[in-house]
């Protein structure tokens, strides 16, 4: 990874009419969920778009971001304002990336690689999910400066053996994610159909049908070029493949996972290390006292623990609990208004995922560039109705709370 440099900036001069024609509508994050309803077979949306059981850790990760209002100053001089922002030793154009997304090559075409591009160009982060179905080494040769998570094989030899090939692989950031000690309870993906591996069925063979640019542009081309996907990264060894009538992916048991295992791999990485899933202060603390470079609070987008707190609700109590590391959050961030609350309540970065999966999904490479775009520009406009040059400057000054928000802890 270079060291600290000048930061990219992106170009927002492209005339609307220079867009895609499928993109000109597309006006918000929220408006590539609704096109991407559309065009997904609904097994595959509901994976992505759905969370754990009642779906209440999914709502309250919205709701967390409305219990906040901010106050702007005026008159104040703002031509010059930047969103840069400096982590590990790199200065990145926005202070927001990619979060890793699971199996996201099945919903848009070689997804991991359009993420490593995209973020490339944009001098943003993305995070290559160990669940996904491209193989790591591809997608470091497409961005030399991508992150891997890791979700932790469940014993120590496979451990020690995954760790070892994503330093070959030349990562030099590993995000180790610690929410995942069982499967979730995802009521709607068995509603909607979906398994991972997938089982061939009439109605799967129906939603594909039923969804031809999806079939052709993603599915179907994918088997002609690369053959059936896999699951390439969940080990040092390849997986199962996405789709078998018979095959069970391999999901390791993780609920014998603790601090040692994190000591573990503190001692065998060189590079960064983040723990990804931590929603307590004491587990906070406990990251910082064992190594870790980093911590990203999280909920899992509401997919693991149903009626888990909110990210954005503990937030200012980790940051305290942690003041020598950079904090970040991710779950539930849609708008750059979201991104400024977070920042002002002492998270160092943001991560956002469903937004980008669906921007690939409906229009690949150049769907997340302007998706990116999107919530760049709408960062870049806040900031200067707020009152604000650079986001160093945000704090508790530019937030209000509501009567909502009184619990905050």
């Amino acid at each position: 990874m270079s060291a600290l440099a000048a930061p990219t900036i992106i170009d927002r001069a492209e005339p609307h009419a220079a867009l895609p024609r499928r993109l000109r509508s597309i006006l918000s994050l929220a408006d590539f969920e609704l096109a991407a309803r559309r065009h997904l077979p609904q097994p595959l949306f509901a994976f992505v778009s759905g969370g754990a059981e009642d779906n209440a850790s999914f709502d309250g990760n919205y709701a967390a971001f409305r219990e906040f209002d901010l106050v702007p100053r005026v008159l104040v001089d703002v031509a010059k304002r930047t969103q840069a922002t400096a982590l590990f030793g790199r200065s990145y154009a926005s202070p927001f990336g990619i979060a890793p997304v699971g199996i996201s090559a099945l919903s848009a075409y070689r997804a991991d690689l359009a993420f490593a591009r995209a973020a490339a160009q944009a001098n943003i982060p993305m995070v290559l999910s160990g669940a996904s179905l491209i193989r790591m080494e591809d997608v470091v040769a497409e961005n030399a400066n991508a992150w891997f998570q890791a979700y932790l094989p469940e014993d120590t030899p496979r451990i020690v053996a995954l760790i070892e090939r994503v330093a070959r692989a030349g990562f030099e950031v590993l995000v180790i994610t610690a929410d995942t000690a069982v499967a979730a309870n995802r009521e709607n993906n068995v509603r909607a159909g979906f398994s991972a591996p997938l089982r061939p069925s009439l109605r799967l063979a129906w939603e594909g049908v039923a969804h031809p640019r999806w079939l052709a542009g993603t599915f179907l081309r994918t088997l002609l070029a690369h053959g059936m996907p896999h699951f390439e990264n969940s080990l040092a060894t390849r997986g199962a493949p996405i789709i078998s009538p018979s095959v069970t992916r391999e999901f390791s048991n993780r609920s014998r996972h603790n601090w040692e295992h994190f000591a573990l791999i503190r001692r065998m990485w060189k590079g960064k290390l983040l723990v990804k899933g931590v929603l307590a202060k004491e587990d906070a603390r406990k990251a910082c006292d064992s190594g870790a470079d980093g911590i990203i609070v999280s909920n899992h987008g509401g997919r693991q623990l149903d009626a888990a707190v909110a990210p954005l609700r503990v937030l200012p109590g980790i940051v305290a609990a942690c003041p020598g590391i950079p904090v970040m959050v991710d779950s539930g961030i849609r708008r750059g208004t979201d991104v400024i609350k977070a920042l002002a309540l002492g998270a160092k970065f943001v991560f956002l995922g469903r937004p980008f999966i669906f921007a690939a999904a409906v229009a690949g490479e150049p769907g997340l560039r302007h998706a990116i775009d999107i919530l760049a520009t709408e960062i870049d406009r806040d900031l200067a109705l707020l009152g604000v040059t650079s986001i160093a400057e945000l704090g508790a000054p530019h937030l209000y709370r509501t009567d909502a928000a009184r619990h905050l802890t």
